[in-house]
């Protein structure tokens, strides 16, 4: 989908790069063009010296509920602590709440999905620049229950549902049966890349008795024994595969492909994204948020990210 994180660190993009979504430049806050935003490359890195911090001095981190693992799987690295003492000092408030907090000062260093129009609006009118810097890849999937024949889906179709022109698993290759197209609330890192990433400026469908509040309520929707076959929905894959993975719900193929991590790795797989590391362009150059940040995105922090179970932005690691 985007190419191009080239070298260690990705500093190009401070709130005056552009974000490439729906077809159209948008303006990550400060008023100013810029470029894109990167994405991943499979260039290897070199080695970077883990940083010292104390409990103290560690960034304040925020982010998404898919990359609380990876958090804490850096504090259990830089600070030597324990998995359930990494598990008590890392908290993520969700994508939406992570964004506020970071344009608001309360914390140092985001790990999200790409910022919504409305967290752009809000970034903008707060006078803040930011600086978004791909640290993993992700593939945004989408899921049926296990009772459901349909195995795979093409990108027009999953539009076409969405937008409402496709009501019946039977025009899709399934059961005659209504299909129950789920979404998640505005502003969630779900919805934001069910919007920029597959429906590319295509308006979704209202549909507010179908919206499902938190990526666990929509994965308990679809995997319901009980009148949930004709259910379709969407998550991200580390999410739906590692932290809440539900034995009655199967991934669906997308074109013709899988999702997995080799084909999320390549690229092949059509819907890939990222999870980036966000934080105010006036943080100083040797803020522990950016030291932090250049070791996650050298060798030892990618092969942390991978050994956590992420996809590294690096296909291999560094020497």
């Amino acid at each position: 989908m985007k190419k191009g994180l080239q070298g260690l660190m990705v500093m190009v993009l401070a709130f005056s790069v552009l974000l490439t979504a729906c077809g159209t430049k948008t303006e990550l806050g400060g008023g100013r063009e810029g470029g894109t935003v990167p994405a991943p490359t499979t260039a290897s890195v070199p080695s970077v010296s883990k940083p010292a911090f104390t409990r103290d001095t560690f960034p304040k981190i925020d982010g998404s509920t898919a990359t609380i693992p990876l958090s804490e799987a850096m504090a259990v690295s830089v600070l030597g602590m324990s998995g359930d003492e990494a598990r008590k000092f890392i908290k993520h408030n969700t994508t939406h709440y992570a964004y506020v907090n970071l344009i608001e000062g309360r914390a140092d260093i985001i790990f999200v999905t790409e910022p919504s129009a409305e967290e752009l609006k809000i970034a903008k009118d707060a006078n803040v620049e930011l600086e978004v810097v791909p640290v993993v890849k992700e593939g945004f999937v989408f899921l049926v229950n296990s009772a459901n024949p349909v195995s795979g889906l093409k990108t027009q179709q999953i539009q076409d549902i969405y937008q409402g022109r496709v009501k019946n698993w039977k025009e899709v290759g399934g059961a005659d049966q209504e299909i129950i197209a789920y979404q998640r609330e505005p502003n969630s890192g779900s919805q934001t890349l069910m919007e920029q990433t597959v429906m590319k400026g295509l308006k979704l469908t209202a549909s507010p008795r179908n919206v499902v509040y938190g990526m666990d309520g929509l994965i308990d929707s679809i995997a319901k024994y009980d009148n949930s076959s004709g259910a379709l929905g969407y998550s991200v894959y580390y999410y739906a595969r590692t932290m809440y993975n539900k034995g009655t719900i199967k991934f669906l193929t997308i074109d013709g492909v899988a999702p997995d991590n080799k084909s999320i790795s390549s690229g092949s797989y059509p819907f890939t994204s990222a999870y980036y590391a966000v934080f105010k362009k006036s943080t100083p150059p040797d803020a522990g948020s950016r030291k932090l940040l250049q070791w996650l995105l050298g060798a030892e922090g990618q092969k942390l990210a991978e050994d956590t179970g992420y996809v590294p932005v690096k296909g291999e690691a560094g020497p």
